[in-house]
């Protein structure tokens, strides 16, 4: 790689700088819901590349990335040798600065290569959700134009080489690298991770080997030609709602962020941070793997996807110090302790993101796995993603109930219903403006104008400052429920559900209703073993909430539907429910 010059170096070495303390952060000014994050420590305008060579000059031999179920232990040194060998092959592709390149796997060493390389080659990474059927994975290499295609054979029940034949069936008559594809038009080059790869394609393993010298002279010429605002990422929404978009970010969107989120878990070269959490969203690629390169920590993969008794295993395997996941990892590892515990006391610090945490179960993560350092984080992908997190030392209900304070660098206010800056205590959609907003949505500029206006993200979510300047998200703006003429807001209403000794997750949402507009409805999960019914949910609501708020509709179920990431997906539900109720409401009319 590239030697940084003097001035790059010192900015980054400048993070070396004092972290800011919780004091520090700027509160809410007269009373008002606009809050500033400190400007200290600075920001580094550097690229990925420069990051990670400056993680292997300062930790080269230090463990880099293990990757538990793969067998795969890499030092900062392997690391980024593998990475040039790979980036040399993507260039042999006839891959040029700015061209997408498409990922679809799970949690493996490929993705993490494919992550560092591609920023090394000046390539742009568009990141597939691996649950992504055909429809989907067409519409997302066609919406960006993927010249290229790296995944996985196979993961769980899908078989990824089966599903893209049938999108390009022209791969059979095709040389590597010299597809032509009605339907993905785009689409030059397809390489798979698992040899052996089959006509049309490459193997992983002949894509590292496919660069020689003259690519390899060539990626410092690369090098002098990135620029740290350059896009490098795509990462398509969840798709909660509607189709995906592209969000796209930059090297300097993402690297500042990783930093920041690190720096209030206080991660250090002697951490080994846990990451369960899937690499093609934030949360795994940017909190977790550059997060860590930041600090030169180590990351541990403990499988291709969650699987709690695995991880738990992992941890105490490989003497994890940190922690990534989402509320439902975590209570699906809480259970897995009761039957079998395990020895856990190298762990302390970590982050609990991706969903509303649950009081009870940040409390339980402190108790019973050692935690007492976990965060909460808030974000979202436009924004790289995390714009607010705990501090380690905060109180600890400011830690439970609340998603901390503002990053550095950023703005953010909530408005009221007319646009203008709501009183601190008074709930309205959080916008946000920084470093960390997203270049747009690929190619999108109607959809992007709609997010972004002057700057500020308009985040769709409802929430709440204290005097402090503690965030609290009370819910989504598309989510609140109008039930004759009373706003509810579903998660007031499972915070108390939560509560419920025998309830192990539970989703507010609502349905339409003639009489009423919308109707207040419930899905609840019992924890293992536990006889739970809807009227012992309804009875303990009483007295608790106004009457209103209490759900006419309470259904006990094995599952929620989630996206990879862990959110939940309420239209699916309001759309099951409403099947569910059409024999009912088909009975009681006359």
């Amino acid at each position: 790689m590239s030697i940084l010059n003097e001035s790059q170096a010192s900015r980054i070495s400048g993070w070396d700088a004092k972290t800011v303390t919780a004091g520090e952060t700027i509160a809410p000014q007269n009373h008002q819901s606009y809050v500033r994050g400190p400007a200290q420590p600075p920001l580094a305008y550097i690229t990925i590349p420069q990051l990670l060579h400056d993680a292997v000059s300062r930790f080269g031999p230090r463990d880099a990335a293990v990757f538990h179920e793969q067998g795969i232990r890499m030092s900062y040194y392997d690391l980024d040798r593998a990475v040039d060998e790979l980036a040399s092959g993507l260039l042999a592709l006839g891959l040029d600065k700015g061209d997408r390149v498409g990922i679809w796997s799970p949690n493996r060493f490929e993705w993490v290569l494919t992550q560092f390389a591609t920023a090394r080659a000046g390539l742009v990474l568009v990141n597939i959700n691996p649950a992504y059927r055909l429809a989907e994975l067409e519409y997302a290499l066609n919406n960006v134009g993927c010249k290229a295609l790296i995944a996985a054979k196979s993961f769980k029940s899908s078989n990824y080489l089966d599903m893209i034949r049938i999108l390009a069936p022209e791969l059979d008559d095709s040389k590597p690298g010299r597809l032509q594809s009605a339907k993905l038009p785009s689409l030059r080059s397809v390489i798979i991770m698992d040899a052996p790869s089959g006509s049309g394609t490459y193997s992983f393993d002949e894509l590292r080997k496919l660069g020689g010298p003259a690519q390899q002279l060539l990626l410092p010429e690369i090098d002098k030609t990135l620029c740290p605002d350059d896009a490098i990422n795509i990462q398509f929404t969840s798709g909660t709602t509607g189709m995906p978009k592209g969000a796209t970010l930059s090297h300097y969107n993402i690297v500042n962020n990783a930093r920041y989120v690190t720096d209030r878990i206080n991660l250090t070269e002697a951490d080994r941070l846990a990451i369960p959490v899937p690499l093609y969203h934030c949360f795994g690629m940017v909190m977790g793997v550059l997060g860590a390169v930041t600090k030169g920590a180590a990351m541990v993969f403990p499988g291709e996807a969650f699987e709690a008794s695995q991880t738990l295993d992992c941890l105490v395997t490989e003497r994890c110090t940190a922690l990534y996941g989402v509320p439902t990892m975590f209570i699906a590892m809480l259970e897995k302790l009761e039957g079998n515990p395990r020895d856990l006391s190298n762990l302390r610090t970590g982050v609990m993101a991706g969903a509303p945490c649950p009081v009870e179960v940040m409390q339980l993560v402190n108790a019973e796995m050692n935690m007492t350092e976990v965060t909460i984080c808030y974000g979202m992908t436009e924004t790289s993603p995390v714009s607010f997190q705990s501090f380690v030392d905060d109180p600890t209900d400011k830690r439970c109930q609340t998603v901390g304070r503002v990053h550095p660098h950023i703005e953010t206010k909530i408005i009221d219903q007319n646009g203008q800056i709501a009183p601190v205590g008074t709930q309205g959609e959080l916008c946000v403006r920084g470093y960390s907003v997203m270049k747009g949505y690929w190619e999108d500029p109607d959809k992007t104008a709609e997010s972004i206006v002057d700057g500020w993200m308009y985040t769709g979510d409802l929430a709440v400052f204290d005097e402090e300047g503690f965030c609290s998200i009370v819910g989504r703006v598309k989510d609140m429920i109008i039930r004759g003429g009373e706003n509810i807001y579903p998660r007031e209403i499972e915070e108390y559900l939560i509560r419920h000794p025998k309830v192990s997750d539970v989703q507010v949402f609502g349905i339409p209703d003639e009489k009423f507009g919308e109707e207040v409805c419930a899905w609840a999960i019992a924890k293992p073993g536990a006889d739970l019914t809807e009227d012992e949910l309804r009875v303990s609501l009483q007295g608790q909430i106004a009457h209103f708020k209490i759900p006419k509709h309470i259904r006990i179920v094995e599952e929620i539907p989630m996206t990879i990431t862990g959110k939940p997906q309420k239209f699916v539900m309001r759309d099951k429910m409403l099947a569910l109720l059409q024999p009912d409401t088909a009975q009681d009319k006359p």
